[in-house]
């Protein structure tokens, strides 16, 4: 697991990305919904996002995505399969409340 310091093992949501989820969120471009980063908790790996849309998201990653997206970031949120997109670089993301 990544709690260790490690590359983390775990597929779970929220901690490393995939290969087939990434490929799956690549193969369905119509389900990426632009956002703007509003907050982040980079010792908790929490990041809220709002969409252009209005809606609102809530996400977690352990895997460093909260030290790459500071509030007022332009990123994409792929909620079927719980990818977050900043700028290339894609990370695995549990939806959070």
């Amino acid at each position: 697991m990544c709690d260790h310091g490690d590359v983390c093992s775990s597929f779970a949501p929220g901690h490393a990305l995939h290969l087939i989820q990434a490929r799956l969120a690549s193969a369905t471009p119509a389900e990426w919904v632009d956002a703007l980063v509003t907050g982040v908790d980079a010792a908790t790996g929490d990041i809220r996002l709002s969409a252009l849309d209005g809606a609102e998201y809530n996400v977690w990653n352990a895997g460093g995505a909260a030290l790459e997206a500071a509030p007022g970031t332009p990123v994409a949120v792929h909620a079927r399969y719980g990818v977050l997109a900043v700028g290339r670089t894609q990370y695995n993301v549990a939806f959070t409340i």
